[in-house]
């Protein structure tokens, strides 16, 4: 299974918001200079974020995002999920009783073994876990 950028950024600007103070919101063009990610390519982002309920947004002066949960309740599986869609690492899989060969494939369990092992580590990984990591490198950068 390959991670898109999709991915990488969405880890990295919920990292970013997961490091604020609670309560603070941080503008777009703020995590965009914190992160190198492009304004627009970051609202591309926040929009599936949001939907899903990951991020919240608010308007005008004091506006902003932050995080709608707190970073113990994210895991790096579901923004992925939500972004990058589901983490098979064959299309067949994802062709459950469409597959032509699905009985009779002799590798079919070594893609389901990969696949429950991908979204394992995955769904095991919070935010918050992420923090604890970033914030124990010495001179950290938002770079996932």
């Amino acid at each position: 299974m390959r991670i898109s950028s999709k991915g990488c950024y969405s880890l990295e600007a919920a990292l970013y918001l997961a490091t604020l103070p609670p309560k603070a919101k941080a503008s777009v063009r703020t995590i965009s200079e914190s992160t190198g990610i492009s304004d627009g390519y970051l609202e591309q982002l926040f929009i599936p974020l949001k939907k899903a309920g990951i991020i919240k947004g608010s308007r005008g002066v004091q506006g902003g995002y932050s995080l709608a949960k707190t970073a113990d309740k994210i895991t790096a599986g579901d923004i992925l999920r939500i972004v990058e869609g589901d983490l098979y690492p064959v299309d067949c899989l994802s062709k459950k009783g469409k597959c032509v060969v699905e009985k009779v494939c002799s590798a079919r369990k070594t893609w389901v073994e990969i696949y429950e092992a991908i979204e394992n580590c995955v769904d095991s990984i919070t935010l918050a876990d992420i923090v604890e990591s970033f914030n124990a490198i010495e001179n950290p950068g938002f770079m996932i």
